[in-house]
């Protein structure tokens, strides 16, 4: 399954690399939402993994330039993030995310959590 993961944090990141990386996901990481906008296009992930807090633009601001790209409309995507208050997620959900997996994450569940998003809408 082809991945896009949009993080800010190198360690997050890294993180998530050994979390995914033996796990059937052909991963690109972006350390901007600028850069996800550059390389999504040309890869065209089959699921976003998007942090809400960053420098610059954040998650929320980069989901929405996501759809603007021609193939991306439909992708899922699933925001990472420690705010997890139930008010965020719903705004999160709205904003047409399909999930939020609160930080920190468990590194020995991510595939599968992100797995269970995408089959429970699949």
């Amino acid at each position: 399954m082809k991945l896009l993961y949009v993080e800010d944090e190198a360690d997050i990141r890294t993180i998530a690399e050994f979390a995914l990386e033996d796990e059937g996901f052909e991963i690109v990481f972006c350390e901007s939402g600028e850069q996800a906008l550059a390389r999504a296009p040309d890869f065209q992930p089959e699921v976003i993994l998007l942090d809400v807090m960053m420098p610059g633009m954040d998650g929320p601001t980069t989901l929405k330039n996501l759809r603007q790209i021609p193939g991306l409309q439909g992708t899922p995507i699933i925001f990472l993030t420690a705010k997890v208050q139930p008010d965020e997620i719903k705004g999160f959900i709205a904003l047409g995310a399909l999930a939020v997996i609160a930080k920190p994450f468990d590194p020995m569940t991510l595939a599968d959590q992100i797995r269970s998003i995408i089959d429970a809408h699949g």
